[in-house]
């Protein structure tokens, strides 16, 4: 399916070292904020407080939100599970209060605007707990490198692949850097779309990757950079039908999904605009620059000997 088709091949290898001078300095960018500021990790991975609270009716998560924030607890994460009437509350760490003292003082303030609310257990999540998920986290994504590697490897050829990790590690790297820089919260649905965003760019660049696979069989009088070239336009239009519906998606989470989803949808944002980028102008350019040739991916065709057979 096709919105428009493009008769001409857009240059993109022409300006290929432009762009990638800019994703180069952005890069940079996004480590120099990760190093300064850090990232601002949830209770999942600091650790903290714990509670279940339960209602009769279905449960006004904004209006607990504000409850919970008015007690200074900021970074509070407040949020449905199960059923709509059951909510998990996970306070920070507080160097004054015990998990107990928190858990009664939260109750105290949800009681006073619902006195049907039920506590239904409390319970101390500590750094451990925190050392242990961000630890699974950095082999989670460790080990999706790899099979995305392997992957790419045996599919098409070593020079793609490493074109592709590159790629892709820039665009995690880069949302990592927004939100150290704007200090967003990171939490497991972060991470969650973080390691989606790996799969999703990757997706986009085996297409394009196939696409020069395919011109280099059909093309044979076209150089290196004309048939990435030619990839990357005949290929613009399914970019656009797929990604514009994926943002589509991904806004309405953003904009109307509540705080619950919100920089889960910002990190998925972030991710799908890098990832068209970082697949056009920096996957496409590396494996250019690499020395990707028609004989990489298509075997030459073996001449046969006129004396191939029996010799009298």
């Amino acid at each position: 399916m096709e919105l428009f088709r493009i008769k001409k091949d857009i240059p993109f290898m022409r300006h290929a070292l432009i762009f990638n001078v800019i994703s180069a300095l952005t890069f940079v960018a996004a480590v120099f904020f990760l190093v300064q500021k850090q990232l601002h990790f949830s209770v999942e991975f600091t650790g903290g407080t714990v509670m279940e609270v339960s209602y009769t009716k279905a449960a006004d998560v904004d209006g607990i939100r504000r409850t919970v924030d008015s007690l200074g607890y900021v970074d509070a994460s407040v949020q449905t599970f199960g059923k709509a009437q059951d909510v998990v509350i996970r306070l920070p760490l507080s160097k004054t209060l015990s998990s107990t003292q928190q858990a009664d003082q939260v109750m105290a303030a949800l009681v006073a605007k619902d006195p049907e609310v039920k506590k239904q257990r409390v319970e101390q999540v500590g750094a451990q707990v925190g050392d242990e998920l961000a630890h699974d986290g950095l082999m989670a994504l460790l080990f999706v490198v790899l099979g995305v590697m392997a992957y790419l490897a045996i599919r098409f050829e070593w020079k793609f692949a490493v074109a592709a990790i590159i790629a892709n590690l820039h665009d995690v790297i880069i949302i990592l850097g927004f939100f150290a820089f704007f200090e967003w919260e990171f939490n497991l649905s972060v991470l969650a779309a973080v390691l989606a965003v790996l799969g999703y760019s990757v997706n986009e660049s085996v297409v394009i990757f196939d696409r020069i696979r395919e011109n280099f069989r059909k093309q044979r009088k076209m150089s290196v950079t004309e048939v990435i070239d030619n990839a990357i336009t005949s290929t613009i239009s399914r970019t656009i039908i797929t990604h514009g519906s994926t943002q589509m998606m991904v806004l309405s989470m953003l904009l109307i999904g509540g705080p619950t989803l919100h920089y889960f949808a910002m990190a998925l944002t972030i991710g799908i605009c890098f990832g068209i980028y970082s697949s056009v102008f920096v996957a496409a350019a590396i494996a250019m620059w690499l020395g990707v040739t028609r004989e990489d991916l298509i075997k030459p065709v073996k001449e046969k000997d006129d004396t191939d057979g029996a010799v009298v």
